[in-house]
């Protein structure tokens, strides 16, 4: 069902009364990333959509939770700006149509693309929200500038609880001017552990890097740009005014060229390679395959692929620190056993991001929580959902 906010408002007051659960989607594309939900109800924010403000001068776009991200892009586009976070398109990994997605549900989820480890996530570009708690109370925290944020930052706890806290109905939002030029630089060829060293060497550089990502050769194989490459293929992304993008490929060529043989991509394919890593393109085209995300430190990256053992594809991002792995189905757990058990000797987390329900609804999806961090969530979902109905299992 879809409705404006004071329905909205009054069908969670109902639900909580009967403590009745209820699952709150957007445009649903990603429903099927997370646990097997069951709820008596389903709600959509689909129809609170629109965009509310946009000041391209300022900086600031403020739209209703289901306004669709295609649309918040192509306006941005128009005006030279974007999301800098590079919020990523699931849309085809989970199933979908691809170039879905809403405002609320971006923020809810917190994703990022490639760009996370030079520009933040949702939470560090979302300043305000409007939101409905698990009461019926219609609420808005956040501001239009971040310096003005006094008190507890709503809008960072929010992003990432996946609807568990509350229902958006608005959210402000701040963006970027989009870079003039973008290039690539290509080190072919090198192992694992050399191949996350150069993108570190590349992230603490002076040439600010944008992005960094790891594909070894059977992944690099599996991506359209990079088919003909015949080796794997570290990739550092630099943005930014044409002449810039110049010398800064120049001074990285030299810095790193004796670690590898260099090649480098112009702007169209740099974008097609790094839309690709963003939407997790190689995984999207193999759906039968279960798909983890694991989170790690960077240099732990080729040691926790090896103890994975055996898997199909698999590549790195965030300079090592975020990797994407490909098992083939038939584990009774999807392997989720062998996958945090990797990750135990250097820490991190794992998450299950494609399944079939009745696995999800089996294996825990998100990664176990330490006892104090459960305490604390429980305590920060009590005083927002007391009765537990918004989301239930979502975290």
């Amino acid at each position: 069902m879809s409705l404006d906010e004071p329905t909205l408002a009054a069908l969670i007051a109902d639900h909580a009364a009967r403590g009745a659960a209820l699952e709150v989607v957007g445009s649903a594309t990603r429903h099927s990333f997370g646990p097997g939900v069951r709820p008596e109800a389903q709600v959509s924010t689909a129809a609170l959509s629109g965009v509310i403000t946009y000041e391209p001068e300022e900086l600031i776009l403020i739209t209703r939770a289901g306004t669709p991200m295609a649309q918040i892009t192509d306006l941005l586009t128009q005006q030279n700006q974007m999301l800098a976070f590079e919020p990523p398109d699931y849309g085809a990994l989970l199933g979908s149509a691809p170039g879905g997605g809403t405002a609320a549900g971006m923020v809810a989820t917190n994703l990022a693309g490639p760009r996370r480890i030079s520009h933040g996530a949702a939470r560090d570009h979302t300043l305000g929200f409007r939101a409905v708690n698990g009461r019926g109370e219609v609420f808005k925290s956040g501001s239009r500038v971040m310096k003005n944020v006094t008190g507890y930052d709503l809008p960072k706890l929010f992003a990432g609880s996946w609807g568990t806290l509350g229902v958006m109905t608005e959210v402000t939002l701040k963006v970027l001017p989009r870079p003039e030029d973008v290039a690539t630089l290509l080190l072919l060829g090198l192992s694992d552990e050399a191949a996350i060293a150069g993108l570190c060497a590349g992230m603490g550089s002076a040439h600010e890097v944008s992005g960094a990502a790891y594909l070894p050769a059977a992944t690099a194989a599996a991506m359209p740009v990079l088919a003909g490459m015949g080796h794997s293929v570290a990739a550092l992304r630099l943005e930014g005014p044409t002449p810039s993008v110049a010398a800064r490929l120049t001074a990285l060529r030299e810095e790193l060229g004796d670690r590898a043989v260099c090649h480098h991509l112009g702007t169209a394919d740099s974008l097609t390679l790094w839309a690709d890593i963003r939407d997790a393109g190689p995984l999207a085209r193999q759906p039968e395959l279960l798909v983890w995300k694991l989170s790690v430190t960077p240099s732990e990256g080729p040691a926790t692929l090896a103890r994975i053992g055996d898997h199909v594809l698999s590549w790195f991002d965030w300079s090592g620190g975020l990797i994407w792995v490909g098992l083939a189905p038939g584990e009774t757990d999807g392997g989720a056993a062998r996958v945090r058990a990797a990750i135990a000797p250097g820490g991190g987390h794992a998450t299950l991001v494609r399944a079939p329900l009745d696995l999800r609804t089996r294996v825990p999806v998100f990664p176990p929580r330490q006892p104090a961090v459960t305490l604390l969530e429980a305590r920060i979902k009590a005083g927002f959902d007391p009765a537990g109905i918004l989301n239930p299992g979502r975290r």
